[in-house]
């Protein structure tokens, strides 16, 4: 894909709309449901980013900016301690550190007692992802909560002009995600996310270990698709580290949170000799169809 790949029941019942999400009645009590929702990885996630939560580099300039918030469980209510929360973004020129030691602009945090976490940073800004899409400014987060699905989302930056030409933030599912900037006495910016988890079907972990491995593809040799394990969920390799698929049942695995009209789905079928075929369907912002038959080596 031409971005993706780097380089390119109850009688009592009430309803109200709520700024976490619905609130319904179970006959019993009132149950939000406010998960939070989930964005594209990106072709920029590096694992292993150093446990801070303040990632201003000296002698780099930029806007400062703290994002913090709440990480709660499913409830929309009980604080989740010790969520692992990864934050990562591009530098005030567009730029992603994808292979220092120093990992500029990456760290790993938890969440304390009270579901509360923060982080120091800069204001990211819009750059070109290739063939003139310029992606607004975001920050990109990886929240892994032991009982959930890892979630992974954006979050963009209330009157950025480029959030209306992009397909992400401008999809109705982004519009919680879009924040707005406080300005503190101090000239600081600070911005407020708070986190509902969520559990989504998912393959057990044998399963997903049978599938990694490196497919070829049938009609050309040269090409191959590297699958790997991580967080119980099947990756694609790609130059920096790899994309994440969920597991949606029938053997298929589907890239999260595309744009409507867009999709990427993995279909894996194991042949009477036990060898694996993958079957790699996408389309991506070209809005053309793509697909591939790779045989597990």
């Amino acid at each position: 894909m031409q971005r993706r790949t780097f380089i390119k029941n109850s009688t009592l019942f009430a309803a109200a709309v709520s700024t976490n999400g619905f609130i319904h009645f179970d006959g019993k009590q009132f149950i939000g449901d406010c998960a939070t929702t989930s964005d594209i990885l990106g072709p920029y996630y590096r694992p292993y980013s150093p446990l801070r939560n303040n990632l201003i580099v000296k002698g780099q300039t930029g806007n400062p900016i703290e994002l913090s918030g709440i990480i709660r469980h499913k409830d929309c209510i009980t604080p989740y301690k010790k969520a692992k929360i990864e934050l990562w973004h591009c530098d005030n020129k567009g730029v992603y550190d994808n292979s220092s030691n120093e990992y500029r602009y990456r760290g790993t945090s938890y969440s304390d007692e009270h579901g509360k976490y923060s982080f120091k940073t800069i204001l990211p800004v819009a750059y070109d992802a290739g063939g003139g899409h310029i992606r607004p400014a975001h920050f990109h987060l990886m929240i892994t909560a032991e009982g959930y699905q890892p979630l992974v989302t954006q979050l963009y930056f209330s009157g950025d002009s480029h959030i209306p030409k992009d397909m992400y933030a401008s999809s109705s599912e982004a519009k919680n995600r879009i924040l707005d900037t406080e300005t503190l006495l101090d000239g600081t910016k600070k911005v407020l996310y708070h986190v509902s988890m969520s559990k989504t079907l998912a393959a057990e972990a044998a399963t997903i270990d049978k599938l990694t491995g490196i497919y070829v593809d049938e009609k050309d040799k040269s090409k191959k698709i590297e699958l790997f394990q991580k967080n119980k969920c099947l990756w694609m390799k790609n130059e920096v580290f790899g994309e994440n698929f969920e597991y949606v049942g029938n053997n298929t695995f589907e890239y999260p949170a595309m744009p409507k009209g867009m999709y990427a789905t993995l279909y894996f079928e194991i042949m009477p000799n036990e060898v694996i075929k993958l079957t790699y369907n996408y389309v991506d912002d070209d809005l053309v169809k793509h697909s591939s038959v790779s045989i597990k080596e």
